[in-house]
């Protein structure tokens, strides 16, 4: 196998760029944190809450247009069995942005919270809201892992490299520039990043819509020539199952603390909300060029290229269909722009799930239960090597195995059956709902997740579900939308155990939340008012005296 060493020079010119930006942030980084010499952890974690808006409405767009959002539409486009129709990224990132800037910046904002896990540790108390976060922070790593194994499968196939070589490159370079600077390095290189997706993927376009291995896409959007039409068909039994998928990746989203990272960063709740919007209008725009790849390769005849025959998805590679067209329907130094647009979608994506675990451990984790008198600098040291720890995990894990499909579901299937509920409650039915509701609701959907199967963690289908379909191969087919319905029931649990809770605690049959608070933990701000109570009436003491 020869080394593609123009390739790999590329995109070590590239990577360079982007450590390059990520120190420079870091030294934008240290100046912020003299000046905010009482919350330095802050600057890391949300950038002082000042970041500009340019910077703000470019990393968040950057965050959400990854390396699987941009491999994944091409391949649903690609796919016969799926088309056009099934490439829901583009709209369901859309959405999400705007239902995140609508109904989930205010609250979080309102309070000053740094994290996601805040409103659950000052409403649930530690023990519990540490629990409710276990599968939050496993998900940024599966995400971490995910991402980096879709670009070590790509870039290892173009650049004729082993795949661990790319996996490990990119997690080095990841973590070192967000070991540095904090947000504002990740923040900052995410400029670098989008503008080279931008560029480089719609750069790419023209070349591909020109390769004389290519037919019409317009005629075989609706006609059969080389494969099905890639605009696809969405019968009705599949109705459930795309709404489900839709459903997933609109709502989500907010139960990432990398989008809060994002809202939480901005100078002023217009900005915030200015900055969902404009990223809202920007993802369908960076999705277009891998529509358009996808579209192309669906109606190329792979026998008159260099990829040669059977094609693509007859050897189970529609996966890896964007750099395969990048380099087999372009010209060679063409291709080598699009792989660099690629390796700055993942990224993208790659440092802000590290930033994201890394803020929650140290904060909600470490200064918030382990060692509640820590200083800033102790919190920022830790937030370093969680930083290290979870991006070498990630790495390990994506070496492990080069299934990105067991990723995704652990960081976004899971999550979204789990904590969607949980999230909408705490911010907006506080009032409603208490720690016996939010663990039984917890414990419900991870147990109803689990009964339903999932074939790619070997876990058997144990409760039926309607509309299945059986496949020649023996794999089952889940039509109904079961992810939301976990979701849907999950929340009505929350509700009527806390409902029911209340009730029983008014007839002193179960011990009150304050009273559960001080058999196990305190929350923060339960403790800091708490302490400000016993300060004051310390002061009044002594005045009187």
């Amino acid at each position: 196998m020869a080394v593609n060493w123009p390739g790999l020079l590329s995109i070590g010119v590239f990577y360079i760029i982007v450590l390059g930006t990520g120190i420079w942030a870091s030294r934008k980084a240290k100046r912020e944190e003299k000046k905010c010499t009482e919350s330095r952890s802050e600057v890391a974690m949300v950038g002082g809450r000042n970041l500009n808006i340019l910077v703000s409405i470019f990393t968040m767009t950057a965050t959400w247009v990854g390396g699987g959002y941009i491999l994944g539409t091409a391949e649903m486009v690609y796919d016969p069995t799926k088309g056009l129709v099934w490439a829901v990224g583009p709209i369901a990132f859309s959405l999400n942005l705007i239902l995140g800037g609508m109904f989930f910046t205010t609250p979080m904002r309102s309070k000053n919270y740094v994290t996601l896990m805040d409103p659950f540790q000052e409403k649930y108390g530690n023990t519990v809201a540490a629990v409710l976060f276990i599968p939050v922070i496993l998900s940024d790593i599966f995400w971490t892992a995910g991402v980096l194994a879709a670009l070590g499968g790509t870039v290892g196939v173009v650049m004729d490299i082993p795949s661990s070589v790319a996996v490990c490159i990119s997690a080095a370079v990841a973590i070192l520039y967000t070991l540095m600077g904090g947000l504002y390095s990740v923040a900052y290189t995410d400029v670098i990043q989008l503008i080279f997706m931008l560029l480089g993927l719609w750069i790419c376009v023209p070349f591909i819509l020109t390769s004389p291995s290519a037919a019409n896409i317009t005629a075989a959007a609706v006609n059969k020539l080389y494969q099905d039409p890639w605009v696809g068909k969405l019968e009705l039994e599949d109705a459930g199952y795309w709404i489900d998928n839709l459903l997933l990746l609109s709502i989500g989203g907010v139960c990432y603390q990398i989008f809060y990272q994002r809202v939480l960063s901005a100078a002023t709740d217009a900005q915030a909300k200015i900055t969902c919007y404009i990223g809202a209008v920007l993802c369908p725009i960076l999705g277009i060029p891998s529509l358009i790849i996808g579209a192309v390769s669906a109606s190329t005849n792979w026998n008159q290229t260099t990829f040669g025959s059977p094609s693509p998805y007859e050897q189970g590679k529609a996966g890896t269909i964007l750099p395969i067209a990048l380099q087999h329907l372009c010209p060679f130094y063409v291709s080598l722009i699009g792989m660099g647009a690629l390796a700055a979608a993942v990224m993208s994506s790659v440092d802000s799930a590290l930033l994201s675990a890394a803020s929650q451990l140290a904060r909600n984790i470490y200064k918030n239960i382990i060692y509640r008198q820590a200083s800033e600098k102790s919190v920022l040291v830790v937030v370093k090597v969680s930083v290290l720890l979870c991006g070498v995990i990630g790495a390990c894990l994506a070496l492990t195995t080069s299934s990105v499909a067991l990723f995704w579901i652990l960081s976004s299937d899971v999550l979204y059956s789990m904590m969607t509920p949980q999230v909408i409650c705490i911010l907006y039915l506080s009032q409603w709902v208490n720690v016996y509701g939010a663990s039984c609701g917890f414990v419900f959907s991870l147990l109803l997740r689990g009964l339903v199967g999932e074939a790619f963690l070997g876990l058997p289908d144990v409760l039926p579900l309607p509309w299945d379909r059986v496949q020649e191969d023996g794999h089952r087919y889940r039509l109904f939308p079961f992810r939301t319905a976990i979701m849907l029931l999950t929340f009505v649990v929350i509700l009527l155990v806390s409902q029911m809770s209340i009730r029983l605690k008014g007839k002193k049959l179960l011990t009150s939340d304050a009273e559960m608070n001080e058999m196990h933990d305190l929350g923060p701000n339960q403790k800091n008012v708490e302490e400000n109570e016993a300060l004051n009436k310390e002061k009044e003491h002594l005045y009187l005296t």
